[in-house]
């Protein structure tokens, strides 16, 4: 990963051009990645269609992905882009979302795990997501066909692929095999 040597803050790196590249704000400097693969795409476009459909027939919130900005930190600066998340409506009221990254952490971030992601840093993101106040933070891993998922005062759930994910304190009765994500 390639990195900048300035600091600079969210809202400096919201009108950086952008580069062609998925890049992310980590204290102040931004760090380029690669573009995730097919297989990554396509399962953070199955969550988005089963999560985003429920939370519509049901009222209750805006679901974002494409590595959507999440602000996790302030002075210095860090901007992580969510695979998916959700904001409830008690959060961000019903209608086109504003420009720029919102004020408010998301209730819920799904991230799918990728076959080069390092277990340690994906830890560390879900920290700085659950340090943020998302309420909740799901980790996808196709390899094992199972979910993690971390709550900042609870021990972590580990929910497989036969076993249904439920997240009643954000998503309400909404329930999915965690293998339906994988399919």
């Amino acid at each position: 990963m390639a990195t900048t040597t300035t600091n600079i803050t969210a809202e400096e790196y919201l009108r950086l051009p952008d580069s062609g590249q998925p890049t992310e704000l980590v204290r102040g400097e931004v760090l380029t990645m690669n573009p995730p693969n097919s297989r990554h795409g396509q399962i953070c476009s199955k969550i988005a269609r089963l999560i985003g459909n429920y939370a519509e027939e049901h009222d209750l919130g805006h679901v974002v992905c494409n590595d959507s900005g999440v602000i996790t930190g302030r002075d210095p600066d860090t901007v992580r882009g969510a695979d998916i998340a959700f904001y409830s409506y008690e959060k961000v009221p019903r209608g086109p979302l504003p420009q720029g990254y919102l004020p408010v952490p998301p209730d819920l971030v799904i991230e799918v795990l990728s076959p080069n992601d390092r277990r340690s840093q994906l830890l560390a993101k879900v920290a700085e997501y659950l340090d943020a106040g998302v309420t909740a933070v799901c980790v996808l891993d196709d390899e094992s066909r199972r979910a993690e998922l971390y709550y900042q005062d609870k021990p972590t759930d580990t929910i497989e692929e036969r076993e249904s994910l439920e997240i009643p304190e954000i998503l309400g009765e909404f329930t999915v095999s965690v293998g339906q994500f994988f399919q």
